[in-house]
């Protein structure tokens, strides 16, 4: 089963094969069910992306020869209010391994923590380059995939109609053989974001997940996101920044957006709101960057943030597909996966991982990293200052330090909404009582 915001069979998962190990991932998926005559292929593409995601349009909508199996089904999900997006990104295998977080199985999300400026294999159809991309995802067996097959499965319901069909056990799952676990064993909690529509009530694990686990710090929180932008996260940020107390914050997000809404209102609210909370910043604990990375002319390159991460202390990891943004917390689809730091193995086990981030976009390593912050008495903000001096690196926001407004841009509530958009609300009959 693939759930996600959008699909392109064309690309290949590893570029840097020989295109016989690796070849396109439609051709790939048919030739599996060729195999593997139990073998069955569900992909669910939210509807809009064939106008609004970069993906190759024709194949979503008439078709393309890999998907001439009747074991190969691919849908485009209707079931969505209007503006409203499936933004879930998941992947689950025979029920007994999944994988959750920020990226889609699409064009321009291929690259490798080098990020480097000019890599050769970072290209598009037609041979240009795109930019270096940053992402994050989690893999899990045991009882977490199933429960993730489950949430999938619902959605597949949802949209198609199809009840869910028995999948045989299998006595272990297929986790890759030279991949060693970060967390093991470990519980796996699983927020999700729905919206109302229809029979379904609104879902806002998310969003609740995030304020708590966010209030909770006390020594330092590191965010990863595409876009920060809504209000209550603002609220607990500034809160947090105006006690005396108070943790550290660490924030990592895109420069520059694409797409006129994305500058007007995500680009634009997010200076806002980094230039509200640098107000409340009375005590030098915050800093938001951008990783860039050298190009061969002496210049710099940014490094697209596509990853939605936070890590509070050595006590809570979030990763998933929402953005600190409005619509991520109560009108998209969303689906994230957290741990919690119980016991010494765990905390350190999410130290390691904030140390390999930091690592990845300091051109450092993570031994390094940690040795720095001990150091640092436990600060990230003095040990990102002393690592910080590669071309490589981490830039500041121009909105830490320039003058503008704070408050949210005209035409938020329309383009980055909270909950459902509905003309015709006056007419529900809850309204009505």
């Amino acid at each position: 089963m693939i759930i996600g915001w959008d699909f392109d069979g064309s690309i290949r998962l590893r570029p840097d094969e020989d295109p016989e190990i690796s070849p396109p991932l439609g051709p790939l998926l048919r030739s599996l069910v060729e195999e593997r005559p139990h073998l069955e292929i569900r992909i669910l593409v939210w509807s809009i992306a064939v106008v609004h995601a970069p993906g190759a349009t024709r194949p979503l909508i008439f078709g393309a020869d890999w998907q001439n199996h009747p074991r190969v089904h691919v849908k485009l999900d209707t079931h969505h209010p209007i503006y409203a997006a499936h933004h879930q990104k998941i992947v689950c295998i025979d029920d007994t391994l999944a994988f959750v977080g920020g990226m889609d199985l699409t064009v321009e999300r291929w690259d490798t923590p080098h990020h480097a400026a000019a890599a050769p294999l970072r290209r598009r159809d037609n041979g240009s380059p795109y930019e270096p991309v940053h992402d994050v995802q989690m893999v899990v067996d045991g009882l977490a995939a199933r429960a993730i097959a489950e949430l999938a499965w619902t959605r597949w319901k949802a949209a198609t109609g199809e009840e869910r069909l028995p999948v045989e056990s299998s006595a272990s799952a297929p986790w890759p053989c030279d991949l060693t676990p970060d967390f093991a064993p470990v519980p796996i909690g699983i927020a999700r974001t729905f919206p109302a529509w229809g029979d379904q009530r609104a879902v806002r694990e998310v969003a609740a997940l995030t304020a708590d686990a966010l209030a909770a710090a006390r020594r330092s929180i590191y965010i990863e996101a595409q876009y920060m932008t809504t209000n209550f996260v603002g609220d607990i940020l500034a809160r947090h920044l105006a006690d005396p107390g108070g943790p550290e914050i660490i924030v990592l997000m895109t420069l520059e957006s694409h797409g006129m809404v994305e500058q007007l209102v995500m680009g634009s609210n997010r200076d806002r709101l980094i230039r509200r909370l640098r107000m409340e910043d009375r005590f030098d604990r915050l800093r938001v960057y951008y990783p860039v990375v050298p190009r061969s002319d002496g210049g710099e390159c940014q490094v697209l943030i596509h990853s939605k991460v936070i890590i509070v202390d050595d006590t809570f990891l979030r990763v998933g597909s929402s953005n600190l943004n409005n619509r991520s917390m109560g009108l998209d689809t969303e689906c994230d996966l957290a741990i919690e730091g119980e016991d010494d193995r765990t905390r350190r086990a999410i130290l390691k991982l904030r140390d390999r981030l930091l690592a990845e976009h300091l051109d450092a390593s993570p031994e390094r990293v940690a040795e720095i912050i001990a150091e640092e008495d436990g600060s990230l903000i003095h040990a990102i200052e002393r690592l910080n001096n590669h071309p490589r690196g981490l830039r500041t926001f121009q909105a830490m330090s320039d003058d503008g407004p704070t408050q949210p841009a005209f035409g938020t509530r329309l383009l980055d909404p909270q909950e459902p958009f509905e003309p015709f609300w006056f007419l529900r009959r809850d309204h009505r009582k």
